[in-house]
């Protein structure tokens, strides 16, 4: 490309004569015109009904007052701000006469991808552009959220709204200082723009009046065919959660089946993507008889399930019905996410009643103690969860666009923004993935259910204080839990992060084996071996303070999933002829993946 600073405006493909000016200008005319009533008939989204949804006002005013009464520090940060700028100006007029090659006074940060095109680096222009975007975003933030002695709570919800605000305004996210954009526009004509009216009256039409942004083909994937196809036959059901029993592959297999616990606020094939991806496939291969709960997409009717119903009709009835399936007395188990923090709290019940059906426990980026939760706390205060409840209260349950928006307002640029560059500004469709088709399969919540767990967890950490809940009549205290403990969390994690999963580690009195692995949420992990994608860190003397732990951790390359297996088969007892499920006291209702996962909130 060329280094001209004005080549993205003035170079146009081969044959670009008058007539095609004229035509591009009343295409971009009539894309402005159809996009802006259609902005003016969008609905409000999830959480509008209340004029502050997410109880902006009062964190906002407290750092403008606290910025008023410190024009010191705002006159500081304006200087700054004035200094990179005079800076940056003093590169680009260098640049120009080609006599500079200092370092840039602004880099995005890692793993910003939003400037990956060539010309944010090649063209001076754009150059300019990208960094002056950098130094003001990063000022604004900076500025709004290190207020002199805003309380922590506020500071991180005034950073995270700014920031959100910043990426907004992003020049990614506007035609003409987007040279991948400017570049197809000046190439169709404006087509591109035209088609992206038309992906975004879609996605309008299929969010019912709201942005329903598309992130993935959803004809692309259908369960049981080409997503969540490992073979397995239904069980048990009760009006809480399919149970599926995978149909073994080696002779012989560990005596302790297993049981995983996936959360219900997405559905389990999180666990079993495409074959080559499938957590659960690879565990079947590895010799374990694995079963997973598939939970119901809950309507009205379960509008007030309690919190404990989910252990009681959910996990300690999936064990029964596991024990009946395979014969044996005791089983290991797996909790994913929130589903880990219910598994935590039904191991201390079984703990206090004795109950030894559950031997070893893993749990995948799961939390329990929520003194420092990450950003989701920024979402749950008196005011929002109130809001929550207002917006339950006639259908009995949380729409799951609600959640589904929050998590992706966490990864903002890589969730929301990417797409509505490719959708709507390039007009392209997005391409078929598996793990965002799974994303956007998202699940209502329960009033009851969710109710308690905000409040009872989030805001009151009540899981980690010694019988301070009580689920079912007994008394819930982590302490009684004695059985090995495999605990994983994800270095990027931005839902649980990793310091707030460790803090598990105080909290059990059994062994636990920590490992932090790389990469999300998501991705830390569903890593498969074949892949040799990321790495894991293990510290075998696992100390129970976190800075020991990372000072004396060893980094491996790859999967962390055989450390888990070497650890999991320890656990499993010994090898016994393999399983075929109906063959216990538990009939096939039907093949896997089961009805319930087939149910869309959509």
């Amino acid at each position: 490309m060329s280094t001209n600073p004005h080549d993205a405006f003035t170079q146009m493909p081969p044959g670009f004569g008058p007539d095609d000016y004229a035509r591009l200008s009343n295409e971009l005319m009539k894309f402005a015109l159809e996009s802006q009533a259609l902005f003016g008939k969008l609905g409000q989204p999830p959480g509008a009904d209340s004029a502050d949804p997410f109880n902006l006002g009062e964190a906002f005013a407290k750092a403008g007052q606290k910025l008023w009464t410190d024009p010191a520090r705002v006159m500081q940060a304006n200087m700054r701000l004035w200094q990179d700028h005079m800076q940056l100006w003093q590169q680009a007029s260098a640049g120009l006469l080609g006599s500079s090659e200092a370092e840039p006074v602004a880099k995005p940060g890692k793993g910003d991808r939003r400037f990956r095109h060539e010309a944010w680096q090649t063209n001076p222009l754009f150059d300019l552009i990208k960094q002056s975007y950098l130094i003001t975003s990063r000022w604004l933030v900076d500025m709004m959220a290190g207020a002199e002695d805003l309380d922590e709570d506020t500071a991180r919800k005034v950073r995270f709204f700014t920031q959100q605000f910043a990426d907004a305004f992003s020049p990614t996210n506007f035609i003409w200082t987007n040279p991948e954009v400017a570049e197809e526009t000046l190439k169709t004509n404006g087509a591109n723009l035209l088609r992206g009216l038309e992906n975004f009256k879609r996605d309008v039409e299929k969010g019912g009046g709201s942005l329903e942004i598309s992130m993935t083909d959803p004809e692309a994937f259908v369960l049981g065919e080409n997503i969540a196809t490992t073979p397995g036959k239904v069980v048990f059901q009760n009006d809480l959660f399919q149970l599926i029993q995978y149909e073994a592959v080696t002779e012989q297999v560990h005596k302790r089946p297993l049981l995983i616990v996936p959360p219900w606020i997405n559905k389990y094939y999180i666990l079993d993507l495409a074959p080559k991806n499938s957590f659960i496939k690879w565990a079947v291969e590895r010799g374990y008889t694995v079963f997973v709960m598939s939970w119901v997409n809950p309507d009205s009717d379960l509008a007030e399930k309690p919190f404990e119903a989910y252990m009681t009709e959910g996990i300690l009835t999936a064990v029964d019905a596991v024990k009946k399936a395979t014969g044996v007395k005791s089983m290991t188990a797996i909790g994913y996410c929130i589903g880990g923090t219910l598994l935590a709290a039904t191991l201390a019940v079984m703990a206090a009643r004795q109950d030894k059906s559950i031997r070893a426990a893993t749990f995948f980026t799961a939390q329990v103690d929520f003194s420092e939760p990450g950003d989701l706390q920024i979402f749950v205060d008196d005011k929002q969860v109130e809001n929550v409840e207002r917006l339950s209260a006639d259908k009995g349950y949380l729409d799951s666009k609600y959640m589904f928006q929050t998590f992706n307002m966490l990864r903002s640029n890589d969730l929301i923004w990417s797409f509505y560059v490719n959708n709507y500004l390039l007009g392209r469709d997005p391409m078929p993935f598996d793990l965002l088709f799974w994303n956007a399969d998202s699940t209502r919540m329960p009033r009851a259910c969710h109710l308690y767990y905000l409040r009872e967890m989030y805001m009151n950490n009540n899981l980690v204080k010694p019988n301070a809940l009580k689920l079912d009549g007994t008394p819930v205290d982590l302490r009684k839990v004695e059985i090995p403990i495999y605990l994983q969390a994800s270095k990027e994690d931005h839902i649980a992060p990793y310091p707030s999963v460790f803090k598990a580690m105080q909290h059990f009195a059994g062994p636990v084996r920590f490992m932090l692995s790389g990469s999300g949420h998501t991705a830390g992990v569903i890593n498969p071996p074949a892949k040799q994608k990321y790495q894991f860190w293990i510290n075998e003397a696992q100390p129970r303070d976190l800075d020991a732990w990372l000072d004396g951790a060893d980094e491996h390359p790859g999967s962390w999933w055989p450390d888990w297996d070497a650890w999991l088969s320890e656990h499993s007892g010994k090898m016994v002829p393999a399983r075929v499920p109906g063959d216990g006291e538990l009939d096939v209702i039907e093949n896997a993946p089961g009805s319930y996962v087939a149910n869309r909130s959509q």
